[in-house]
Formats: structure tokens, C-alpha cells, sequence
């Protein structure tokens, strides 16, 4: 056996070679691997370029495979079944996995997320039950206690006995309905901002909220000697977003987090947060989960498929 030329073959790329001939696109390959497109595309350069073949060559949105890949496809599955059952013996599937999984996350962020997430285990890992709840007051317990196998929270200082997976991270912004009158300015000044009342969305806090609850944006507000007329405060998110679509209120929030409400139901626009008002330039997201879970099989594989989605949504809030 040739060891030596066996040695420079990455068997990595066999994977996705068969991955390519199953789907015919690097796209949908790509969703099937967990990588991005751009990965994809590069890990079929480098097949190209050990098998010396091009492999595919592009019909519409189809590859079509060459004759040398053609044959290849007859025997590569055969040869990577028997691999896999050399090395997997009682290895984890989510395919044949059943059980519930517990995520406490915002709802800001679950309307963007939890959709993707259910259709990915729909057609992988249809045993599994998503059970989704928003935060609450005891993060870490509730991951300990297994009330909660994962968590979406702000990034802060947690017990050694969490783990915590960076998500995304963005600035905070002024969200108003497309028709305002502020709409069509470029910048915003905070006299500007400051004639309009506000709704008041509490993105984490878990207990009741009134008027009386103070932002970072108040806190700032203060400092400055100014205050903001609230015209509504809830823990709602589409309880905000509704009214902030049919009124002249204004509202202070993350850029880009839940798309999809106001880009295909809302008519809502983002403006920069006034420059003459300081603000935290990166607020973080993780997601939490106890290390009594970090070997569970299915607990990896639903971290990663979270990590995956949030990376290929692009949910960067700025």
C-alpha cells in the first residue's frame, strides 16, 4: 500500500466529494456539512486539484459530474460506509435520536433562529423536540438543574461550570416605522430623537417593568441632564414592533436582530444612534450551556447546528 501518497490525500475531502455528488450543488453541499458556501467552494478546488480532475462543471444551478467523478461515485460510498463502520460502533446519530431539548432564549433573537433551527431537525434529527421558553432570572440553575439544555444571553462573567459560545455582537440603534418623519434623515441628532415619545423594550429582564425602570439609554439620558417621554414599556417584542409600526414612536434597539418581522410584515427602518449621545460600542450574545452537557453527543451537535444558523443568517447586529 502506498502510505506515502495516501499520507498528502486529506480523506476529509472524500466526504465532501460525496456530499457534491449527492446534491449536485456546492450550496446545498455546503448546508450539508455545516460550512459556508465560500468553504465549499475552496474544499472543491482542492479536490480538483489532487484528483487532477475538474470534477464537476456547472449546468444552471446544477453540477454535472465528469467521467472520472462518475466513476468515482460508484465506489465511494461503498468505501466510506465500510469507514464508517470501522470507526463508529455505537457512534451518536441525531437521525435516530429521540428526546426533548430545553432553550431559554429572547425572542428577539428566537424569531430569527428557532425557525431555521426547527426545519434543520425536522430533516436530520426528527426525533428531537424543541422546547423553547424565553430567559429567565436563573440562567445558570436552570442549566445545571436541566430545566434548560442551552441559553441565549448577554455575554457577562459566568461560573466555571458554563460554557460559553460566542453568537453574534452589534451596537444598539433607533428603529422607527418607514413613514416617520425622521425616516428620511440620514443622521440623527438627539433633539431630534428627544420630541418623540419612546417604547421602552426590555430585552432580558425577566420580572414585571414599568416607567419607573431605567435603561442604559436613560442612564446615559441622565448624565446629560435629559429625559425621554415612554409612551409604552413591555417585555413584548411584537407587542413593540406592532406599535412602533402605526405610531411616531421611537424605539432603542439592537441593529438587525429580528429581520424577518419587520422586513416582510413591519415597515420598519434602523438609524444610527445620534453621535452626540455615547453608547457601548459591541453588545455580545452567547450561548450558555452546562459542562455536564458538553460531552453529550446531541448537546454537540445541536451547539454546532446553532453556531452553523447564526453564522450563515449573519446575525450580526451591526
Amino acid at each position: 500500500m502506498n502510505l506515502q501518497k495516501l499520507s498528502r490525500l486529506d480523506l476529509n475531502l472524500l466526504v465532501s466529494l460525496q456530499a457534491l455528488m449527492e446534491e449536485r450543488s456546492v450550496t446545498r453541499a455546503a448546508e450539508r456539512l455545516y460550512i459556508t458556501q465560500p468553504a465549499m467552494s475552496r474544499v472543491l478546488q482542492r479536490l480538483r486539484d489532487q484528483l487532477d480532475d475538474p470534477l464537476f462543471t456547472r449546468s444552471g444551478n446544477r453540477l454535472i459530474p465528469s467521467p472520472k467523478a462518475e466513476k468515482l461515485a460508484i465506489r465511494l460510498p461503498g468505501m466510506l460506509d465500510n469507514i464508517l463502520e470501522m470507526v463508529s460502533d455505537g457512534e451518536f446519530s441525531p437521525a435516530v435520536y429521540e428526546g426533548e431539548i430545553a432553550i431559554g432564549i429572547p425572542e428577539f433573537f428566537a424569531i430569527s433562529v428557532i425557525s431555521e433551527l426547527t426545519s434543520m431537525l425536522n430533516e436530520y434529527a426528527p426525533g428531537v423536540t424543541l422546547s423553547v421558553s424565553g430567559v429567565t432570572d436563573s440562567i445558570e440553575g436552570d442549566l445545571a438543574t436541566g430545566a434548560l439544555d442551552f441559553a441565549v444571553d448577554i455575554a457577562k462573567s459566568q461560573s466555571e461550570d458554563i460554557k460559553a459560545t460566542n453568537l453574534a455582537a452589534g451596537s444598539p440603534s433607533i428603529w422607527m416605522r418607514d413613514s416617520h418623519p425622521l425616516a428620511s434623515k440620514k443622521t440623527l441628532t438627539l433633539d431630534e430623537i428627544l420630541e418623540y415619545p419612546f417604547i421602552q423594550y426590555y430585552l432580558f429582564i425577566t420580572k414585571g417593568v414599568n416607567a419607573r425602570t431605567d435603561s442604559r439609554f436613560d442612564r446615559e439620558l441622565h448624565k446629560l441632564g435629559r429625559k425621554r417621554k415612554k409612551a409604552l414599556v413591555t417585555r413584548q417584542f411584537f407587542t413593540a414592533i406592532e406599535t412602533l409600526a402605526n405610531s411616531d414612536c421611537l424605539m432603542v434597539a439592537a441593529a438587525r436582530y429580528g429581520e424577518r418581522p419587520h422586513h416582510d410584515v413591519y415597515p420598519i427602518v434602523q438609524k444610527k444612534y445620534p453621535s452626540d449621545l455615547h453608547h457601548a460600542d459591541i453588545i455580545s450574545l452567547v450561548l450558555l450551556q452546562h459542562k455536564r452537557t458538553i460531552e453529550s453527543p446531541i448537546h454537540r451537535w445541536l451547539a454546532d447546528a446553532i453556531t452553523y444558523i447564526v453564522t450563515k443568517m449573519h446575525l450580526n447586529w451591526g
